[in-house]
């Protein structure tokens, strides 16, 4: 088989409401993803042994990135001897809230199974998926979905808005531990019923973006205050239909107009420093390729 190419995309939350601990440590979360045509770019030389690069470096020892991991976990689940070259180049910022690293981890899985012949809907991959991170299994399939649990149980599908989106990170990084400690010695956070949401994606409605919610932004905005202000930034722009916090964050994103709307907004973010991209939302997961005509 030839090298392949798999796209790993970047992911946003368009809500996110976090409820209690639950006894294994984690909190019960309701959330729906969303997938971004803002993408990684995994390369798997099939016929060589198991090794990962990553471009730029993330300074990740060898073996616990989780792609590494996601390979062995898959490989050993299927009975079947690790292989290939991965090279994983790097678009998305890391441990941004984006979920790059688990996309690149669902890109993995799914190179391997096309090496091997095996559906990525087979139960062993998805079971390997949700144990491997809570977002993984999601990136099997991407597009829009409704997850419940720790973030890794499929509720729903739902209908994919064509939405033109701008992501700014602000080049502070939030870790999520801490964001949830500091989320729990916060008086509880009042959180809105998830189904308008669901509702406005039903029918295609532009008010999508004033029912983005995440419980987590203001724990992150205390540790982080640039998350803050990149936040407020994008809310006073012109054009932008709602802004949130991704994930934990830092990365804060802003549903847009048009595409000229965020491109503009984007621009306008890197001129006062901080990474910002212009995409679009994304109907697909992380998948592969022939000709990878995937932008600059």
């Amino acid at each position: 088989m030839q090298a392949l190419t798999i796209l790993a995309p970047a992911k946003v939350n368009l809500y996110l409401a976090v409820g209690p601990r639950r006894p294994d440590g984690y909190h019960e979360l309701v959330t729906v993803f969303q997938s971004l045509e803002l993408c990684d770019v995994v390369s798997l030389a099939p016929n060589a042994p198991f090794s990962v690069v990553y471009e730029p470096d993330l300074g990740i020892a060898q073996g616990e990135d989780l792609v590494s991991v996601a390979s062995a976990a898959l490989a050993e689940r299927l009975g079947r001897e690790v292989q290939g070259a991965f090279t994983v180049h790097k678009r998305i910022p890391p441990a941004g809230g984006l979920g790059g690293g688990s996309a690149d981890a669902a890109a993995a899985m799914v190179g391997l199974c096309a090496l091997w012949g095996v559906p990525t809907d087979d139960p062993n991959v998805t079971d390997v998926a949700r144990a491997v991170g809570a977002d993984v299994a999601f990136f099997l399939e991407g597009g829009t979905a409704l997850y419940v649990g720790r973030g890794d149980t499929l509720a729903r599908r739902l209908p994919n808005p064509e939405l033109d989106v701008v992501v700014v990170n602000p080049g502070e990084p939030v870790p999520t531990a801490a964001a949830y400690a500091a989320f729990d010695r916060l008086l509880s956070v009042p959180v809105p019923p998830v189904e308008p949401l669901v509702d406005a994606l039903a029918n295609a409605s532009r008010d999508i973006g004033g029912l983005l919610f995440d419980s987590l932004t203001e724990a992150s905005a205390g540790l982080v205050p640039s998350v803050g202000d990149a936040l407020a930034f994008l809310r006073s722009e012109p054009g932008v239909l709602g802004a949130e916090m991704a994930g934990s964050g830092s990365t804060v994103f802003a549903l847009c107009a048009d595409a000229e709307v965020a491109e503009a907004v984007a621009d306008r973010a890197r001129a006062g420093g901080w990474w910002a991209a212009a995409t679009r939302t994304s109907s697909a997961g992380a998948r592969i390729v022939v000709s990878p005509d995937y932008g600059a």
